[in-house]
């Protein structure tokens, strides 16, 4: 195995830049894709080698804008072990490439393949353990042209994600945690979709102030009724710090997004005044911020 030390540098050219992610079936080629995805890579599993070249062809135009692009090729291809040294050779020098060999112990893939009750893609006939020996004894020849290697073996699938976004990550990347902010009313059922709901229901509610009512949670005199008190003072003084720890801790697992959901009765007051207030501290925390006013214009 390749120690890190002789490991080249990560590509970086205004040319095509293409990291051609192969190895072993249950080294974590899946997780390592969706870890480029979220890099910004333009990201296409179990690529036929035959396409390749019309892969590069493509690159740049309307069809494939994003010059950085993370492909997953192994034996899933019939014809992937006798194609693809002279086509990855042909187009050597016309693009920027990386070949990343995730390889693993044969006991721990074993163990994977069990717990996921998935089928190893060369295991038609016979066992498991006999299709993963089988493809061990063919990709030596790919193992030799890898500009990179990790061993899978004793890393979970955020400890490899976080590994490749050391390796392959830019201050770009970094930037790329996406916040939402969603207000909605409990009357109209939560969201599916988010990851943290609070509930605000014990802030003054401006439905009962007749002169409030009409209006919603981004007019300032509802905004002042909700948030100008005690009670949502000590609220904010507890979530700001919150959150000034969450985040950090959910980038550092990796995920890409944080989604949280700010629930009142009916989503048009409390909700959307206190996303709008949430929306002013995350705006200095260096995410990518965005707000959905679900229930604003709902009965």
């Amino acid at each position: 195995m390749k120690s890190p030390t002789s490991l080249p540098k990560p590509v970086h050219s205004h040319k095509l830049q293409i990291i051609i992610i192969t190895g072993l079936a249950g080294a974590g080629k899946s997780t390592a894709l969706n870890a480029f995805e979220d890099m910004g890579y333009y990201a296409i599993d179990n690529l036929p080698v035959f396409l390749l070249k019309e892969l590069q062809a493509k690159a740049g135009s309307e069809h494939l804008p994003n010059r950085k692009v993370a492909l997953v090729m192994d034996c899933r291809d019939p014809s992937f072990l006798p194609s693809f040294t002279p086509v990855v050779t042909q187009t050597i020098s016309c693009i920027d490439k990386e070949i990343l060999f995730l390889d693993c112990d044969e006991e721990v893939l074993l163990r994977r393949f069990s717990q996921l009750r998935r089928q190893h893609p060369l295991a038609t006939e016979g066992t498991i353990r006999e299709a993963i020996i089988k493809e061990k004894r063919t990709l030596p020849p790919l193992l030799s042209q890898a500009t990179r290697v990790i061993d899978t073996s004793r890393i979970t699938p955020h400890e490899l994600a976080r590994q490749l976004r050391k390796i392959y990550g830019n201050q770009d990347a970094a930037d790329r945690f996406v916040m939402n902010l969603m207000s909605f009313g409990f009357k109209h059922g939560p969201p599916a979709e988010t990851d943290i709901i609070w509930d605000v229901r014990f802030l003054p509610n401006p439905y009962f102030v007749p002169e409030l009512k009409p209006f919603t949670g981004l007019d300032e005199r509802v905004a002042q009724y909700v948030l100008e008190n005690e009670t949502n003072r000590r609220f904010f003084a507890l979530l700001e710090p919150m959150l000034e720890f969450l985040i950090p801790q959910y980038r550092k697992e990796g995920k890409a997004q944080l989604t949280i959901g700010i629930g009142c009765t009916g989503g048009k007051h409390r909700s959307v005044a206190v996303v709008e207030m949430l929306k002013q501290f995350l705006s200095r925390q260096n995410v990518k911020l965005f707000v959905d006013h679900r229930d604003i214009d709902k009965a």
